[in-house]
């Protein structure tokens, strides 16, 4: 690792990384992985889950770099930490399980409470968008429609296909951000509303 990148602010490295230097992105992982892998863990105390959801969250904030949504504010961390935080919470939602909430000012217990039943509507509704996005996943180009199979179908995290795809880490996370950039773009030409 440079040196200098060492001596970086938060918001020159992301400024760097949006100008194609990724090198400044392992910067940012290597000073906050430790940080946020072990908030996760203690939380989900399960090293399967956390690593999943680690993954997930290290996936957002590329997402949101790479498509310059990230409002610069110097509280990269705080951003992180909520996003891994919103996805413990969507972990306990879809397990429907109630964690113990720990006392740290980032963690809003509000958060962690279970949403209602869901109703008719909403299931037929989650239904008819589950089906349409299995139809625009089918028009996806081969190598991104195995990432995409692979992660949300298989439950794979991004180590594991990069391994069963015989791809970098990267270049599996890459494959996933085009996907997803492709799928927006065909849900808009075919009239679907679909939330990626």
């Amino acid at each position: 690792m440079d040196q200098s990148l060492k001596a970086l602010t938060d918001n020159e490295l992301i400024k760097g990384y949006k100008n194609g230097d990724y090198s400044c992105f392992e910067e940012l992982l290597a000073r906050y992985q430790a940080k946020v892998y072990g908030y996760i863990f203690s939380v989900v105390k399960d090293k399967d889950m956390a690593d999943d959801i680690f993954q997930d969250t290290f996936f957002k904030v590329v997402m949101t770099l790479s498509q310059g949504v990230y409002k610069d504010e110097n509280k990269f961390i705080h951003w992180v930490m909520r996003i891994a935080h919103n996805l413990i919470v969507d972990y306990y939602r879809r397990n429907n399980k109630m964690p113990l909430v720990p006392n740290r000012p980032e963690c809003n217990v509000v958060d962690t409470l279970r949403i209602e039943e869901e109703n008719v509507e909403h299931a037929i509704m989650r239904k008819q968008t589950s089906q349409s996005i299995r139809k625009l996943v089918k028009m996806l180009p081969p190598e991104q429609r195995r990432v995409v199979i692979l992660r949300h179908y298989g439950k794979c995290d991004f180590k594991d296909i990069a391994a069963r795809t015989g791809v970098s880490i990267n270049t599996a996370l890459g494959r996933m951000r085009y996907a997803i950039i492709n799928l927006r773009r065909l849900a808009q030409e075919n009239d679907m509303y679909i939330e990626l």
